[in-house]
């Protein structure tokens, strides 16, 4: 799966751009078109893509495991990427069908954190057991919500992309020449929120720390981000808006 938040819809954590200058025979980062005509080779006749004002989302229709999903309700779009152990148990507690899969789930739970739910969304993701990566776009308020669990059992790569735009993929080959040396590991057990930012959903009354990365060549990398045991988030009241939901507060 690839997706791609152009500038200013996506905020990173301005860690993630590296300040490295390029050097030898370095390339530099290219443009979203780019990146997704890459995304489109690596998957030769098995990829689709949806082209937004604001986001390109891809997906591989053929490939190997972990399973991939892709659907989309109402303006909402979900990418999915693993698999969730509790599907039959989340089925009962939000009232879906048996025929819901993954990523139908997750856009239904997004839908409820969203429109009507007083759980904040740590507790929800906590909810979910398994190895999962997902992506949501919201197209109706053009917001993104990214989500990666806790087990490392699937990984998730981000990046900064030439003109700024945000890069999100499975496919660390993608990001990582897509995006030059502004590329790091999406980290395990957190959210994030065009809104609200990154988070750790273990540790959610925690602040995310930056950790500074370099590469085999010794040049500074985007930074990986992990939980600041040290720190402590004051948290504010909660507001609920389809236009205006932080997922971050309580």
């Amino acid at each position: 799966m690839l997706a791609i938040f152009k500038n200013g819809t996506v905020q990173p954590p301005t860690e993630l751009n590296s300040p490295a200058p390029l050097k030898g025979g370095a390339k530099p980062p290219k443009t979203p078109e780019e990146i997704a005509k890459d995304f489109s080779s690596s998957n030769p006749g098995s990829s689709m893509s949806m082209n937004f004002n604001a986001a390109v989302l891809s997906f591989a229709t053929k490939s190997s495991s972990p399973q991939r999903m892709f659907c989309g309700v109402d303006g909402i779009y979900c990418t999915f990427i693993g698999r969730l152990d509790n599907l039959s148990g989340l089925f009962k507690q939000y009232g879906l069908s048996k025929n819901t899969n993954e990523a139908m789930f997750v856009i239904e739970a997004y839908r409820v954190l969203r429109d009507r739910s007083p759980y904040p969304a740590d507790q929800v993701l906590k909810d979910l057991e398994g190895s999962f990566g997902f992506v949501v776009y919201d197209s109706t308020v053009g917001t993104a919500f990214v989500s990666l669990s806790a087990d490392d059992g699937v990984k998730l790569y981000w990046g900064v992309a030439a003109d700024g735009s945000v890069v999100i993929s499975d496919n660390k080959g993608v990001v990582k020449s897509g995006c030059a040396k502004s590329y790091a590991p999406f980290p395990a057990g957190c959210m994030f929120h065009s809104v609200g930012g990154l988070k750790s959903f273990e540790h959610p009354t925690r602040k995310m720390k930056a950790m500074p990365r370099v590469d085999s060549e010794g040049f500074v990398c985007g930074a990986s981000f992990k939980v600041d045991t040290l720190s402590k988030i004051n948290t504010m009241p909660r507001v609920g808006s389809a236009a205006s939901w932080e997922p971050w507060s309580s």
